[in-house]
């Protein structure tokens, strides 16, 4: 259509769109704006807030090699030392297939359901020869994973048993200082790394199964006396008799062992995850624990010795690291493996003439 002043309308014209609002998350900056990185301020605002978004961002720097990334993930942790030390940390392991996960989750619920804001740390195994991980815990814990009090990071083992202990318990100091009173850390599965994570924590759960085969041999003795409690999983339907048999059996066990340092005799229970039995009598138990560790000092003593031996292991760490990124040592490394393979030296010499040249 043509008007008096020459001008025609258009279905081609634009028309004035919609406002668009504002970022939701007030946190949000893009990295164009900041390289990914934001300061230590923003990061410790965030945190000190409970924001679950900021606190994943801090907890990626404490997973990341980079040495930015390392530099700045240390002088948050450093900030939130003063507000931490308050939650309970609880260790989880078991068998394959014992149903940790599950255990996890209908306990967790539990918890959110009566008022406790609750963090789940979840150690994934790496693969040896891709490095990469299926992190897949909040699959698993679908429920819990959807509650505005829980919060669940499932973290790769890197296949470094020395940084899962680091990066966790730095995890650990981050999630504390963001209001989490309890902290679960669920281990891989029976191996070396229950070490790790045992010497982090202040309950030590062991979850077992029964018709796993011969139930005292279906687990390292090693585990059982780091345990402060062991529950048989999956007591429910046909099972209840064969897991209140397997009960009596891990009990017996227990009483061959030497006393604890902290003077607790750990109890063994049954529950059924699935069905919710017995799972406020685990709890129950933790907090018997806890209130009897902190009555005779063990509790405090605990945490001492569990700082003093990240001490020793960082050292180690940051020896092994430096030693290996010295472009010095690479030369003389390979030259040295290469002596070892043709049989010139052998490889106790060689690592000799490494370290003192």
């Amino acid at each position: 259509m043509k008007h008096q002043d020459g001008s025609f309308d258009s279905a081609l014209s634009e028309r004035a769109g919609i406002v668009q609002p504002g970022n939701v998350n007030p946190y949000y900056i893009s990295k164009r704006e900041t390289g990914g990185l934001q300061t230590k301020e923003y990061y410790m605002d965030g945190i000190l807030k409970g924001n679950r978004s900021v606190l994943g961002r801090a907890i990626t720097l404490i997973e990341s090699q980079h040495p930015d990334h390392q530099t700045l993930a240390q002088e948050i942790i450093e900030c939130c030392l003063p507000h931490t030390g308050k939650s309970v940390r609880l260790g989880i392991t078991g068998v394959p297939g014992a149903g940790k996960s599950t255990v996890i989750e209908t306990l967790g619920v539990q918890l959110v359901k009566k008022g406790s804001k609750l963090a789940v740390l979840a150690v994934d195994p790496s693969s040896e020869r891709s490095k990469g991980s299926i992190l897949g815990d909040k699959t698993r814990m679908e429920e819990l994973s959807g509650m505005e009090n829980a919060f669940i990071r499932p973290s790769p083992s890197a296949g470094s048993l020395g940084g899962v202990t680091r990066k966790t318990s730095e995890t650990i100091v981050l999630c504390e200082a963001a209001g989490f009173d309890t902290i679960f850390v669920e281990t891989v599965g029976v191996g070396q790394s229950e070490t790790a994570v045992y010497n982090m924590v202040d309950f030590f759960l062991l979850v077992q199964i029964a018709n796993a085969g011969d139930e005292l041999q279906g687990i390292k003795r090693g585990i059982m006396e780091m345990a402060d409690m062991i529950v048989i999983n999956k007591a429910d339907g046909d099972n209840i008799q064969q897991s209140k048999l397997a009960k009596s059996q891990f009990a017996n066990a227990l009483h061959l062992f030497p006393p604890t340092e902290s003077g607790w005799i750990p109890p063994v229970e049954t529950c059924s995850a699935y069905t919710g039995d017995n799972i406020d009598k685990l709890w129950q138990t933790v907090q018997e624990y806890v209130q009897y560790t902190k009555n005779n000092g063990y509790f405090e003593h605990n945490r001492r010795m569990q700082k003093q031996r990240t001490l020793k292991q960082s050292v180690e760490e940051m020896l092994l690291y430096n030693f290996y990124n010295d472009p010095v040592r690479a030369k003389q490394l390979e030259i040295a493996l290469n002596d070892v393979v043709t049989e010139k030296i052998s490889p106790y010499i060689a690592a000799q003439k490494l370290i003192h040249p």
